[in-house]
């Protein structure tokens, strides 16, 4: 009787033991890259340039979370009234513990689909290429509409972006991602609101105050930056999630 209550105890250890290792694996934070907390606009201004600095950070209390970072730099140009191409030159990552890594180059192309007032939202469409550095890693089409809509001071963005890996080894499942964002134009260059996240395929929420502004020149350039934090609304995002992004516009 002592034996089979030794072995009873023993394999409940076992089973505790397995049960918490699947738990830490489920919830840990997925290793979003720096364009997964971006607010897409669907304008596009014709003869106008772009360069672009998105990054964001992670604080948590698991130490492998916490302390990661990702951030990308890019360029873009309008060349027509409703076509923006943009080309992310590289797209760079660090989890603690280890080095920064180059993950990808991208390719992103921004549509806009209707005029100003025209509907009850103005409407565009995003879809780019993420092309893979890493050895063995699957490349990435994302695509998606676009919506953001002005009621006096207040403006609000929709996102919804799929995500489909390509090459061998790629799901067969497309991912999904939305982001939602609502500001309060106090002054042009002065802009609070806040960010929501929901990332259904990583298992991710969050939500948090972001402060937005515009900084335009007398040459008619503009500096737009967007800086906040985004916290975990379940237990598969990280406790908090830093993000800033700059662009700088200009003819």
């Amino acid at each position: 009787m002592t034996r089979a209550f030794d072995n009873l105890q023993s394999h409940k250890a076992l089973l505790v033991a397995g049960a918490s290792l699947v738990l830490s694996l489920c919830f840990a934070a997925p290793q979003a890259q720096a364009d997964d907390f971006v607010m897409y606009s669907p304008y596009v201004v014709q003869g106008q340039s772009e360069l672009e600095f998105l990054s964001h950070s992670y604080q948590d209390s698991n130490p492998t979370v916490s302390g990661g970072y990702a951030y990308q730099f890019s360029a873009a140009h309008a060349f027509t009234s409703w076509w923006k191409p943009e080309i992310y030159f590289g797209v760079y990552q660090h989890s603690p513990g280890g080095p920064q890594t180059l993950v990808a180059r991208e390719f992103e192309n921004l549509f806009q689909l209707t005029a100003p007032g025209e509907n009850w939202a103005n409407m565009g469409f995003m879809a780019s290429y993420k092309y893979t550095t890493q050895p063995g890693a699957t490349s990435v089409l994302e695509f998606g509409p676009l919506f953001e809509k002005h009621s006096g001071y207040f403006v609000q963005k929709l996102n919804f972006i799929w995500e489909k890996q390509l090459g061998d080894g790629a799901e067969n499942n497309y991912a999904f991602r939305t982001a939602y964002s609502l500001s309060y134009q106090i002054r042009r260059w002065f802009a609070p609101g806040a960010e929501i996240y929901l990332r259904p395929h990583d298992n991710a929420y969050q939500i948090g105050p972001v402060l937005y502004g515009e900084l335009v020149s007398s040459k008619g350039s503009e500096l737009e930056y967007s800086a906040g934090v985004v916290f975990g609304a379940n237990p598969g995002a990280p406790n908090q999630t830093l993000v800033l992004r700059l662009e700088y516009e200009f003819y």
